[in-house]
């Protein structure tokens, strides 16, 4: 029984249910002195607080996605992927397909489909899986050789790349969008930046480690063009992320402006954190750690071609100061382009990351260039 499934968490709440009225149906009994009715009272009080909590546990896990699995939870997830062998059937293979909830049709020329798949980077050999979102346009006979812009949507740490699809509702806002004129139509591919989890790489090609911002800057783009008909000129990807993905989309706009013309963080930090999930990301190189300083990078190194978009929020949001000076040193620039979206309250949470996601996806279809 899945971590992220409905029975898990109707079996948690069963269970609480189950211990509390057995509390109180045994209660009267335990009411005696001795050890064994004292020992029995604990222990019923202990057992319907750890089934209360597990219930808000599996609920809120539910609600922002922060473990896929088990295994992802306790830090025991193996499947890195680097053992599947794709040679014959490209970088990219598809598991499964569904359609888009709530656009009434099922048919992938009227509503578009989100294709769940693997992906095996070239260079890096780094497998992660992925879903994919193809809009209705791409399945229609008039636009057989047409080709579509693409945005990469990544989540947060440790974040899962279903909750992109089921959580944040990048699909369905995107079609939304484009029926109402504002985004054209365009490929979606959405994923966590953990590509070789559990550990948080924050998009560093780590010494002697995974190359996470190669994979990102080559081998997704290759194996993401070898598979769809997605554009390959410059100008013509995006990428956006929330919290940990934010900050990610960012550096790698900077860092790689020939593959990303655009690049929106929602809720980002500025540069890479180093924690028990982390690691030694940049094993004592200092240039390597210097480039991955946001900061760093606008003071030091010649401004990159990009378009940049930041959100934070005045109330709820601990970035808030540190966006308004990230703006302000972009400006400075006068060659980086930056808008931002600033909310009057928020928190860091993925309500509030769908108030500013419609208004992301327009921005960034603005700057992909034209058909």
């Amino acid at each position: 029984m899945g971590l992220t499934s409905n029975k898990m968490l109707a079996l948690a709440i069963l269970s609480a249910l189950v211990l509390f009225v057995g509390t109180v149906w045994l209660w009267p009994r335990l009411a005696r002195r001795n050890w064994r009715a004292v020992s029995g009272r604990v222990g019923l009080l202990l057992a319907t607080q750890l089934a209360l909590f597990a219930c808000l546990g599996i609920a809120v896990n539910q609600a922002f996605g922060f473990y896929a699995s088990w295994a992802d939870l306790f830090g025991t997830e193996t499947d890195q992927g680097v053992v599947v062998d794709h040679a014959s059937g490209g970088p990219v293979q598809v598991v499964a397909t569904s359609e888009v909830h709530g656009m009434g049709g099922s048919l992938p020329r009227t509503a578009g489909q989100v294709q769940q798949v693997d992906i095996v980077g070239r260079t890096t050999h780094i497998a992660t899986p992925a879903y994919v979102y193809l809009p209705p346009e791409y399945f229609q006979p008039r636009n057989r050789t047409r080709t579509f812009p693409v945005v990469v949507v990544l989540s947060g740490y440790p974040g899962t790349a279903r909750a992109l699809v089921d959580r944040l509702h990048y699909p369905r806002t995107a079609q939304h969008l484009v029926r109402d004129g504002r985004m054209r139509p365009t490929i979606l591919v959405m994923l966590r930046p953990t590509v070789a989890p559990p550990r948080d790489t924050e998009c560093v090609d780590v010494p002697r480690g995974p190359r996470t911002e190669t994979f990102f800057a080559k081998d997704l783009p290759e194996a993401v063009r070898a598979h769809y008909r997605a554009v390959g000129t410059r100008g013509r990807w995006g990428i956006v992320g929330d919290s940990t993905g934010g900050y990610c989309a960012l550096k790698l706009a900077m860092h790689h402006p020939d593959v990303y013309g655009a690049g929106a963080g929602l809720s980002p930090s500025y540069k890479a954190p180093l924690d028990a999930t982390t690691g030694d990301l940049f094993q004592g190189d200092r240039q390597l750690r210097n480039r991955a300083n946001l900061w760093w990078l606008l003071r030091h190194e010649p401004a990159p071609e990009t378009s940049l978009l930041v959100t934070s929020s005045r109330i709820g949001e601990t970035n808030y100061k540190d966006t308004l000076k990230f703006i302000t040193r972009v400006q400075a620039t006068k060659l980086t382009r930056i808008s931002s979206i600033i909310l009057d309250s928020g928190g860091h949470n993925f309500n509030t990351w769908r108030r500013e996601i419609p208004a992301t996806l327009q921005w960034i279809s603005g700057r992909l260039g034209d058909h």
